[in-house]
This record gives structure tokens, sequence and C-alpha cells, in this order.
């Protein structure tokens, strides 16, 4: 989803941040001979043509497969069909609500103010309710009849702080009986992409308070969409991250290409943007996992430490040498957990370039750490969303005092709900700052967030403790006591 545009009074530009620094460049790495790579051109063309066909076929991508949504949510809020189509500054979209469970239908209209971006999907215009005043953004795309929307279904189940969030839909025709349908969504007027280019306008390198505060809320959007939802995002780039330009809180949006993963079903891999592909999309793989979104976020992260792509290729053959420029040729095992059918290929032996050169001299050493974690060949070898949150590097994140440069308050990180699933005693001791734990403790009588865990694991005995929501500390010792017997 595109954004308006950064104007003079754009609250970053008012908080004067950082004093003008040049414009971070990779150092030089040694570029693969052309002609080594012959051999394996001819077929990754012929792969990439496959992948196009794949493309024409991703509407059709097992349609019917998605996760069950929760009766909660979007019940209410039932698509219906109304007459009109484009959004023309000034037409008017009028549409109901409810109808279900003897509740009244309600009318709502939309006035159509603006075109804020267009792609192969359809159009996303900005418009205000007529009856609130709120400003909203408005996605329309020809829906196919014979199928249903995965985009829809996926966002209906979903509710984070870290994901865009859908009010309702519904459908409208046009005279030449095409089904449009429209998704309503909150409206972010920015994204991380405008962000990122505003501060490169200005020869300005992003504040590494900034880059920490948005790629953590990244990897906590994909934390909840992977362990809760089972999704993949399958698009994960700066143009897809909106963020409030007052709180700086950031979503994450379009969700056109994403999917329920099901372990053992084809996928196309003629997916994700280029710069962002992870290496073995472009080996072909089709039994990939969540971990694509994972490599995707460390190209975002990458990118915001530079001011600029870490992989600007121009092909699918091309990114993968811009790959190999920087991680070096990867191992026949690599090559094998990539894609299999690869392992008997040579390719032009390329050493790595040392990630400290290719960042600036000051770089932090926790942003390099995690950078390497992220953009490893190997996708069981990536840090999970999860692992990414808890990493020193944003450890600045969790000090009590910490705020944003102007003085305002950082948006909520530590509000975790469901994503912690699953997740080991340690990890959640490192996702959760101490002043949250005290704060938390004193709001619920001693008791541990339920939103956190309602299992405590005793790591150094191995014993698992079950909790109520409404017992007491002194309830805990007696349970824990009973356990140890």
């Amino acid at each position: 989803m595109a954004s308006l545009p950064l104007g003079a009074h754009h609250p970053l530009e008012q908080q004067q941040l950082l004093q003008p620094q040049p414009q971070p460049q990779l150092q030089p790495q040694p570029q693969p001979q052309p002609q080594l790579l012959q051999q394996h051109q001819q077929h990754l063309l012929l792969q990439q043509q496959q992948q196009q066909q794949q493309q024409q076929q991703q509407a059709h991508e097992a349609p019917g497969k998605i996760p069950p949504r929760r009766p909660e949510m979007g019940d209410e809020k039932e698509a219906s069909v109304v007459d009109g189509n484009g959004p023309v500054t000034g037409h008017i979209i009028s549409t109901t609500i409810g109808g279900k469970n003897g509740e009244p239908k309600q009318t709502i209209s939309y006035m159509a103010e603006r075109v804020v971006g267009t792609g192969s999907f359809g159009i996303v215009f900005q418009a205000k309710c007529l009856e609130t005043g709120e400003t909203v953004a408005i996605k329309k795309v020809l829906q196919d009849r014979r199928y249903k929307n995965r985009e829809l279904q996926l966002m209906r189940s979903m509710d984070h702080p870290n994901v865009i969030s859908l009010k309702h839909c519904f459908f409208s025709t046009t005279s030449r009986d095409e089904l449009f349908l429209n998704l309503v969504m909150e409206y972010i007027p920015e994204t991380v992409y405008r962000v990122l280019k505003h501060y490169s306008s200005v020869n300005q390198r992003m504040p590494l308070i900034y880059v920490k505060l948005y790629t953590y809320q990244i990897f906590r959007g994909l934390a909840y969409i992977h362990n809760v939802q089972g999704v993949c995002h399958r698009d994960v780039k700066p143009q897809n991250l909106l963020v409030d330009p007052l709180t700086h809180q950031v979503k994450l949006c379009d969700f056109g290409s994403a999917k329920a993963l099901v372990i053992g079903e084809a996928n196309i891999s003629y997916i994700c943007s280029r710069y962002y592909r992870a290496p073995e999309l472009i080996f072909g793989a089709t039994e990939y996992t969540t971990s694509i979104d994972i490599w995707s976020a460390g190209c975002v992260l990458a990118e915001l430490l530079l001011g600029q792509p870490l992989f600007p290729g121009e092909s699918a053959v091309d990114q993968l040498v811009e790959i190999i420029k920087v991680l070096g040729t990867p191992t026949r095992e690599e090559i094998r957990c990539m894609n299999p059918n690869y392992t008997e290929f040579r390719f032009p032996q390329i050493k790595a370039h040392p990630w400290h050169k290719v960042f600036h001299k000051r770089m932090p050493p926790e942003a390099i750490d995690l950078t390497s974690r992220l953009l490893q060949y190997s996708p069981s070898l990536r840090c999970t969303a999860l692992e990414a949150c808890a990493h020193p590097f944003f450890d600045e994140l969790r000090e009590p005092n910490a705020r944003l440069p102007n003085g305002r308050a950082l948006p909520p990180l530590f509000d975790f709900k469901q994503e912690l699933a699953g997740a080991s005693h340690e990890l959640i001791h490192k996702l959760i700052p101490e002043h949250v734990k005290l704060f938390d403790k004193s709001n619920h009588e001693g008791q541990p967030p339920a939103r956190i865990n309602k299992r405590l694991t005793m790591l150094d005995r191995g014993v698992m403790i079950k909790r109520k929501p409404t017992g007491s500390c002194w309830e805990m010792l007696v349970a824990l006591l009973i356990s140890l017997a």
C-alpha cells in the first residue's frame, strides 16, 4: 500500500533528529566472473520462465485451504454487493453491515478522496466515512467469482497491534458485470519506504533508534502471523510496512500474497519482491517455510542501516549474484537445504564479504550480528521472529526510560498475546523487560500477566505449573511446594 508524500511539515523533519551525515556506501566487493555463471544462467532463465507461468496460476493456488476464521471477527460485517465503480474523487459508495443474529443493518457511506496506491493487484484509495468522519483506506481488487479471496479470509482472523486491521468489506459491480472486492482498512499515512526515502533525500542516515523500533515491530508482527496464524506473508518489504508518523507504530500490510503454509504442500516459488526474495525461492523451492519472511525482514534491516538495498539484483540471475557477492558461494549442504535438485551444480567459488566491511565502521556490532543471523543460506539456521525480538540489538527499547527522540513514549512493544505460546521461559524472560513485569505484577496481585503465558516453566527442575487466572502468589507457592514434594 502506498502512502501520502512527505510534506515540508512532516513530524520527522520537525524533530531534527540528527545532523546530516554522509550516505554510507557498500565497500568494494569481489565480483564473480560472468563467464563462470554462464553454465547456470540458461538453467535459471528457464526456471524464471517457469516461475512466470506459476505466477499466473497464483490466484488459483489452493484457494480453498485457508485457516478457519474466528467467529467474533467479521460475523456482523458480511460483504454486500453495492452499485458503483472507480475511486474517483468525490464519488460516494454506500454499503451495509450487520443484519445477522437479529442485529439491525447499518448503512455506511464512503467518499473517495484520492488514490494512494496502484498495482497489478488493483488500487488503494483514501476515503472518508460520511457517518463518522473517519479516514480509511479501501483496497479494491477484481474478484474471481469462482474462488474465495484468500486475503479477505486471512485478514478477518487477524488482530494484532503490528498488523493492519480490517474494518469490513463489500463487493461492488460495474456496467461490464465485473465484481470487485473492497477491503476497508484503517488508514495509516506513511510507509517505512517513504520515511527511508526522506532521510536519503537529505543525505542523512535513519536514526538508529528508528531502525530498532521499526524492525522490532516488524518481527513482532511476523511472530504473530507465523506462530498464531500459521501464515507466511511472502512480500515483506519497506513499501508494505506502514508507519504512523506521530507514534511510530509499524504495521504489516498487503496480504495479497500471504498464504497459510501446509507441510508437504507445494507453493509457487515466484513470490516476494526481488530485492527481498530469499535464495531458496531463487533456486525454485516450492516447499519453503515462513523463514522466507525472516530473510526479507533481514534485507529490510540491512537497507535501513545502509540507506540502500543490500541486494539490488536486476533479474533473478543477477539477484543470486548479488547475494553471492556478500555471503559467498553456498556450500553443497546449504544448496541442499534450499533445493536438493541443485546439489550437483558447481557454482563459482566466491569468498564471503565480511559483514563489518559491508557496513560502515561505526555500525554497532549487535546490528551486524543480527543481520548475519537473519541472512543465512540455510532456512533452518535463520533465527525465528521471536528470537529476533529478543536479540541484544533491541535492548535499548527495553530500557525503563526509553523514549522517542522527541520525548514521547514508545508505542506499545511488550503487550504480547498468543505469539508467546510455546516459547521457552528463557526466551520470555528476555522479551519482557523487568520494569514491565513489575508493573504487571502490581496490577495483577502478583500474578504473571495472563497474556504472557498461563504456565511457568521451571527450567532448573523441569516442572510445569498450571496457574489459575485468579490465583494469588500464596496459592502459586503452595502449588509449587506440592509439585516438588
